[in-house]
């Protein structure tokens, strides 16, 4: 089963470079982006990846608050 991953990152050029590498591996898949840190727990809670690779500074929510958000 491929390692699913959450792509946040407010430019959409540094997500859409990250998602090109990533999904040339076999093994791990781009279940979704976000733009900014508020995004974020919603969509974990509705995609559930396993991994959530999240830029720190970012427009409404950092990367840390996100993280450190309820729920999150």
């Amino acid at each position: 089963m491929p390692i699913s991953v959450l792509l946040v990152d407010d430019e959409q050029l540094v997500r859409a470079g990250l998602r090109a590498i990533l999904e040339s591996q076999p093994d791990i898949r781009v279940t979704g982006e976000a733009a900014d840190g508020a995004s974020v727990v919603p969509l974990v809670r509705r995609l559930r990846p396993d991994v959530v690779a999240m830029d720190v500074r970012m427009p409404l929510m950092d990367g840390i608050e996100a993280t450190r958000a309820p729920g999150g």
